[in-house]
This record gives C-alpha cells, sequence and structure tokens, in this order.
C-alpha cells in the first residue's frame, strides 16, 4: 500500500451543495443538423451522441455569462442553502476548468463578486474534472488541521464557446472522418455551476463526515486529451482503456481501507457518456442502480459535473447512507472519497 494514495479525514464535513442549471437548451440532434453535410460527406451517420454517448441534450449559458458569473451564482446559492455568514469562511477554492484569462485567479473574480471578507484565503485547484473533489480534500485537511471553520468551493464552466468553434471547424468541406472523432468529445461537454460549503464537525454535527479517499496517477497518458477553450482533441478509445486501468488500480488499493464494494449506497460517478457509465460499473463491479446519472440531459460539465449530480439526489439521501464521489480526470489521474450522509 503506498501511504501517498489514501487518505482519512477526523472532523471535516460538507454542510451543503448546490447547482445552478445554464438555462439553453442545445440537443444533439440540433447538433447532428449542423453537421449534416460533414457526416454524409465523410461517412459517418448521424445519432452517435444520442445514440452511442447516451446524451440526449446539453446546456449553454446565455450570451455575456462569464465563469465567474456562473460560479458566483453556485457560490450564493450555496451560502444560502448553508445559512451561515460569509464573514466566517477562511477559505475560498475555484476548481473550473474554464477561465477568460491566465491571471489573475477565478478565484479572485469569485471573491470579490460574492462580497468575501478580506481575510479569506482565495485560490484556484485546477486538475481537469477532478478539480472539485481535490478541492474536497484539500479544504478537509484544512479543517482537520483546524486551519479554517469553513471553506467555500466552487465551479462556473460554458461549453458554448468550444462547441461553436468546433462546429464551425467541422462544418468546413475540409473537415476529415478523423477531424470528427478527434472532436467528438467536444460535442459532449455541458455549461453549469456548482458549489458546496465544508465545515468542521465540532461546530455542526448535522453535516456530512467527510470519511476519506483514495488518488492516483497515470500521467504517462497526459496527451490522450488536450484543450482550452477553442478546441478539444481526444483519444477517446484509448482514453476510455487508460481509465479504467486506473481505476481498478486505484479501487484495489482502497480495498484495504475501505469497504466500497459492498457497504456504499449511492456511487455519484464524474458524468462523461453511457460508455464511460457502464464501463466503470462493469470493471469494479458497482450496481448500476446505485449511480444517478445526469449526463443525458447536462452532458460533460467537467469538475462541476460530480457536485451537480450530488445535488441532484441530494434530498432523496437518508441520514446515515453512504456515498463515494469518484472521477477520472484528462493527465490521467483518479481520485474517490466517501462522504457518509
Amino acid at each position: 500500500m503506498d501511504p501517498n494514495s489514501v487518505h482519512h479525514h477526523q472532523r471535516a464535513g460538507v454542510l451543503a451543495v448546490a447547482a445552478v442549471e445554464a438555462p439553453v437548451v442545445v440537443t444533439s440532434a440540433w447538433i447532428d443538423e449542423q453537421l449534416a453535410a460533414t457526416y454524409d460527406r465523410v461517412g459517418i451517420r448521424a445519432g452517435l451522441l444520442a445514440d452511442v454517448a447516451g446524451i440526449v441534450e446539453r446546456r449553454w449559458w446565455e450570451p455575456g455569462t462569464g465563469f465567474v458569473d456562473a460560479a458566483a451564482m453556485a457560490g450564493e446559492a450555496v451560502l444560502a442553502r448553508a445559512g451561515i455568514d460569509r464573514g466566517r469562511v477562511g477559505m475560498l477554492l475555484s476548481t473550473s476548468v474554464c477561465r477568460d484569462h491566465l491571471e489573475p485567479s477565478m478565484a479572485c473574480g469569485v471573491h470579490h463578486r460574492l462580497g468575501m471578507p478580506a481575510s479569506c484565503l482565495n485560490l484556484d485547484v485546477a486538475n481537469a474534472c477532478l478539480g472539485f473533489v481535490n478541492a474536497m480534500h484539500l479544504a478537509a485537511t484544512a479543517i482537520d488541521a483546524r486551519m479554517m471553520d469553513y471553506v467555500l468551493i466552487v465551479d462556473g464552466e460554458g461549453s458554448r464557446h468550444t462547441q461553436e468553434r468546433t462546429l464551425e471547424r467541422l462544418s468546413a468541406d475540409t473537415a476529415t472522418q478523423t477531424d470528427v472523432f478527434a472532436e467528438f468529445a467536444s460535442l459532449t461537454l455541458g455549461s453549469g455551476a456548482a458549489a458546496m460549503v465544508m465545515t468542521s464537525m465540532d461546530l455542526h454535527p448535522e453535516a456530512h463526515r467527510l470519511v476519506g479517499g483514495v488518488a492516483r496517477a497515470a500521467t504517462e497518458h497526459h496527451g490522450l486529451c488536450v484543450g482550452d477553450l477553442d478546441r478539444m482533441t481526444t483519444d477517446t478509445h484509448a482514453l476510455l482503456l487508460a481509465g479504467l486501468e486506473l481505476s481498478e488500480t486505484a479501487w484495489k488499493m482502497a480495498g484495504d481501507s475501505f469497504d466500497w464494494q459492498e457497504g456504499l449506497d449511492w456511487y455519484v460517478m464524474h458524468q462523461v457518456s453511457a460508455v464511460h457509465t457502464a464501463s466503470i460499473c462493469e470493471r469494479l463491479g458497482i450496481d448500476s442502480e446505485r449511480v444517478p446519472m445526469t449526463f443525458p440531459t447536462i452532458g460533460n460539465v467537467g469538475p462541476a459535473a460530480i457536485p451537480i449530480t450530488l445535488a441532484s439526489v441530494q434530498d432523496r439521501i437518508e441520514v446515515g447512507q453512504r456515498v463515494l464521489c469518484m472521477g477520472i480526470g484528462s493527465g490521467l489521474n483518479t481520485a474517490a472519497t466517501e462522504i457518509v450522509w
């Protein structure tokens, strides 16, 4: 057992989680219409997004809604749900993949928009689709160390710009079948925002206890999915195979410390596609009936996907039930964190 891969927490808990849905619905059927001429010319059938990936629609923000705007909306929602004075929040972590510029950090903009106190440490935690889960671990570590009483984690993602640019490229007469498949994953993305307040169980015994988890890397695969706001290229098949291998390795390592295969009630997975979800469940022996899915209607919303999915089922989770937040992020990295509700 590698002691750096497994972590346990003593005092940290999730006080509240909230999500904000982007308002503009973009169907996969509409995307197929935009690419109809290309599909016909290069010999690709329409319907792959819905029939294979299982994504019927995704969301876009209205024009003019920025990534900071989205993250701040989620932050306001979760602070209201938590019912705490924002002046007591000691740290704000922004985990968004999407950002308009390299500096300053996304966290600075969200900190200002929310009117957080000057004493609130704020920074970005970026790790592709795993950023939010990684931030939960960091927040819990700070709370365990009695550095912070409250930590706010936010994430705002938007796929409009990326998908508009992708459709422009793939609609060109020069686009090939290889181009379509290389950028297919870009068309599965979605927009949305989520936020979480974490706290000390000493202050809030009603909070949902963060037990601990596991993290593992396979960075030899860092070139399988590379993107920015204009373009993302992905070797979808190789990424799936490498991700499954990494997840199984981490899962087996966690077996000495956690009984995840038998005692869990909910598996809140990063939302990628129907193929990805089915493959993970089969590989790890997970009951798919315990896996809530949001990707069919919102697509892959990056690191916001796990907290959005958790927020969507939180009123159905019973006190004492065990929830595993788990995912794989480009790079490759994998992480899983258990919460007792």
